[in-house]
């Protein structure tokens, strides 16, 4: 993350330790839990080095039952459809992380539906940051980065255009999270995380929805290094959610959505 770390680990109050990646195999083994690893690859608007999807790949390989992965993919490189497409295909990944902000794109620009239609023919999900942002938070212009491309809204006619897309956003799009519930019943290929959120912060009004009629739609998450999987399990049960909405969120809709079942 190079100059982005300082800022996100102060947003988070949280320090990054670093840890092989044995060890944190072994920390989500003993939670009974499995992580989803993210490529990462913002680099013609940061000019940072991308984290390899190779090199995810083959952590994956190394852990299969402990993580599956998305890759990192730079909607501005003239290969983005392709190697979304090798990641899918060769690779095993999951789908494609996208983070709007920090890679500097609107996503409802109808330039990057080639890369939306290729991720739904493939069947692989696209994960989308939404929301405001902890990376460049709390510093002069947020380093550059404009959250205003990670507003919920802006995927609203992607998933319109394009049904059979699973379109997932993370972290719950606050302080637009209105908009992300606004979705999400509207359209039944549109999920929501809950993850770079302690439970016990999350609003009152996206909690409803998840333990109410949208409980086939959240998936459970941390966001770590930021924050960490047990704090967020031991609060996620804090939230009065029914066992059965419980279930859902915190294991069934991703195991049907990743296809672990």
């Amino acid at each position: 993350m190079g100059p982005y770390r300082e800022s996100a680990e102060r947003y988070f109050r949280a320090k990054v330790e670093l840890k092989t990646m044995e060890h944190l195999a072994q920390e989500y083994a003993a939670l009974d839990i499995v992580g989803v690893l993210l490529g990462w690859d913002a680099e013609t608007f940061t000019g940072r080095p991308p984290l390899a999807n190779d090199d995810v790949a083959a952590t994956i390989a190394r852990f299969p039952e402990r993580f599956v992965a998305f890759a990192g993919i730079d909607p501005h490189k003239p290969d983005a459809t392709s190697e979304l497409e090798r990641a899918v295909k060769h690779l095993g990944m999951k789908g494609g992380k996208f983070h709007p902000s920090l890679q500097n794109f609107d996503p409802s620009d109808e330039r990057f539906f080639e890369l939306w239609a290729t991720a739904e023919e493939l069947g692989a999900v696209c994960l989308f940051h939404t929301g405001t942002s902890g990376i460049g938070a709390g510093t002069p212009g947020g380093q550059g980065i404009r959250i205003d491309f990670a507003r919920p809204i802006l995927l609203d006619p992607i998933a319109a255009r394009f049904p059979k897309l699973k379109i997932v956003m993370a972290h719950f799009g606050w302080p637009w999270h209105m908009e992300a519930i606004a979705m999400a019943l509207h359209k039944t290929n549109v999920y929501v995380d809950i993850s770079g959120w302690a439970p016990r912060y999350i609003p009152a009004e996206v909690v409803k929805e998840m333990g109410g009629r949208l409980s086939s739609q959240f998936l459970w998450g941390s966001d770590y290094p930021f924050l960490q999987p047990s704090r967020c399990l031991e609060e996620f049960d804090q939230l009065g959610l029914s066992p059965e909405a419980a279930q859902r969120v915190l294991v069934g809709n991703a195991a049907a959505l990743l296809g672990l079942q």
